[in-house]
């Protein structure tokens, strides 16, 4: 049994899910009950020696843990809370969309999965439509491509355990909770502009569902039924790529059954860095991990620790915007090595501005989107998994008869892409150890905002003494990003925005302090404004993993019970 969580940790008592009920009576894993049970309540930080999992969605966090329950490992965790979330939290992410995986093996092994969209092989970005929705937005889904091959290389349950959760979701309902209720509406305009979308995110007057009902998603069920039986086939050979492809012809869209058939799901190279005596490891393109290990590089040139709150925020606003300008710079092995250098940070760190400005900023600062989730088991297994849609409902197109959204990949929307490109993201799953052993794993939700959410995290913990919960809760800055743009100009002030919703928020006095410096700042309020991170945290004293949820979202940190066998 696990240790009573002391103060801060708030208790709670757990239920055993209708799932692992079923499992346990030897009952077909995917059959459900008779109702739909009500929602636990889980906390957003908690503690277990047997692993935990930290997610966006509470359903999903528990739905993780009680593949642990059962003897699974961190990846049948992982995948079943990613699943899940594909059911729960549809704005954020799904089948149609795609997946970052960066695993630790407990014998310390850093592995990675590659499930990006992708441009169809046949597409010419020269005479494609741009577009900001639609169908000529949609590229190859990579989503169950990428859990699969997580699951089949380094799952230990059967595929049909670890799916029953989202199957039971999809089928029998869960509550809609506020913020995505809000997504949903967000977007009602254009949902309703798709046969599919309306018929699964609309109710019969055109409104979308309120918080609090009983979504329930038959045809998205009875694709996972089709995922669990027949795995990558059926998805993207089988009967649910036929439906795909004579959608995509009917609307002209570039995606084919041709395109569909040639996709998999591929390793990720693996980039490595240090911070201050930890070593940081995360993936090379198309995920962001070069520029956030580059980040920390540069940030690990100021002595941090010594600074004031305004100075910190300076350093780290400073470290992003340099950064950023060899985000277009990521092409080539030799690039990966070079971009995380500390010899190159060392040099590039001389264009970080220290103390006042001249002249003002200007910019404009990305909204957010995509979801998170870390799991960590006992045998000190860890996986780091983020996947997405790109902006909430993604393409805002869903086929009919399947259930799920489309991501948004081609069409402008992430630049240029070349027939076969993958989708390139802020993705950025990270894990930092200590003497070879797990110190820290995190990743984050927020467009633009995931590299910054993710090194504030690591700062708050290593320079500034943190607890998890409380780096998670310590208010963010987020600086435009001019570098995105052609020849980014590093000459003027960015634009700053700075959290005031999440714990404290930064305090008068130190908008004032950036506001003397030059800055033009801006206070947000916004809920989730400034990345969504999950992450959990090895004690090594106690043995023992922590894990955290964002505190100004929805997610949520479950932990096993009684071990299952």
């Amino acid at each position: 049994m696990r240790p009573k969580p002391p103060v801060p940790f708030r208790a709670h008592r757990p239920r055993v899910s209708a799932f692992v009920v079923t499992l346990l009576l030897g009952l077909p894993a995917c059959q459900a009950p008779d109702a739909t049970p009500p929602a636990e309540d889980l906390p957003q930080v908690d503690r277990s020696r047997a692993g935990l999992v930290s997610a966006a969605q509470p359903l999903a966090a528990r739905a993780g843990s009680d593949m642990l329950e059962l003897g699974g490992n961190a990846v049948d965790a992982a995948v079943a809370a990613a699943f899940t979330l594909a059911v729960v939290e549809p704005s954020m992410s799904g089948l149609g969309g795609r997946v970052q995986i960066l695993i630790r093996t407990p014998d310390g092994e850093h592995v990675g999965i590659d499930g990006s969209t992708q441009a169809p092989s046949s597409y010419d970005p020269d005479t494609a439509p741009q577009a900001s929705y639609g169908y000529d937005v949609i590229g190859v889904p990579g989503v169950p491509a990428g859990l699969l091959k997580a699951h089949g290389e380094y799952g230990t349950l059967p595929r049909s355990t670890v799916m029953a959760p989202a199957i039971q979701y999809a089928e029998e309902g869960f509550e809609l909770l506020p913020r995505e209720a809000e997504r949903h509406a967000s977007a009602r305009e254009q949902l309703a502009e798709f046969e599919g979308s309306r018929a699964y995110f609309l109710r019969p007057d055109g409104t979308t569902h309120p918080p609090g009902t009983l979504f329930r998603q038959p045809d998205l069920a009875r694709t996972l039924r089709v995922i669990e039986s027949e795995g990558v086939e059926g998805f993207y050979r089988g009967s649910i790529a036929q439906t795909i492809a004579a959608d995509m012809d009917a609307h002209g869209a570039p995606v084919t059954l041709e395109s569909l058939e040639e996709y998999e799901a591929r390793s990720a190279q693996i980039v490595h860095g240090s911070y201050r005596d930890h070593d940081l490891v995360s993936l090379w393109v198309p995920s962001a991990g070069a520029i956030t290990i580059q980040v920390l590089h540069l940030l690990e040139t100021r002595d941090v620790a010594s600074m004031t709150e305004a100075e910190w925020a300076q350093s780290l606003a400073e470290a992003i915007r340099v950064a950023y300008v060899d985000r277009p710079n990521q092409r080539t092995w030799e690039d990966a090595e070079r971009l995380t250098s500390k010899a190159y940070a060392v040099q590039r760190a001389e264009l970080m501005r220290v103390g006042a400005w001249e002249g003002s900023g200007a910019g404009a600062v990305p909204d957010g989107h995509t979801t998170h989730l870390t799991a960590a088991d006992r045998s000190g297994m860890v996986v780091a998994l983020t996947q997405s849609l790109g902006p909430s409902m993604g393409s805002k197109v869903a086929s009919p008869e399947l259930g799920f959204l489309y991501a948004s990949t081609l069409g402008g929307y992430l630049g240029r892409m070349e027939p076969g490109e993958r989708a390139r993201s802020h993705i950025s799953p990270l894990m930092v150890e200590r003497d070879g052993q797990p110190f820290l794993a995190l990743g984050a939700a927020g467009g633009g905002r995931i590299p910054t959410s993710i090194v504030a995290a690591v700062s708050r913990i290593i320079d500034g003494g943190m607890s998890l919960e409380d780096a998670l809760a310590a208010p963010r800055i987020v600086p435009d990003y001019p570098s995105q743009t052609l020849g980014g100009d590093l000459a003027a002030p960015p634009q700053l925005e700075v959290e005031t919703q999440t714990g404290m928020g930064f305090a008068p006095e130190v908008v004032d302090a950036l506001e003397a410096m030059g800055y033009q700042v801006e206070v947000v309020e916004r809920t989730g404004a400034f990345g969504r991170v999950h992450a959990v945290r090895w004690n090594g004293s106690e043995r023992l993993w922590v894990g955290a949820a964002d505190p100004d979202w929805e997610g949520a940190v479950a932990v096993p019970r009684e071990m299952i066998r």
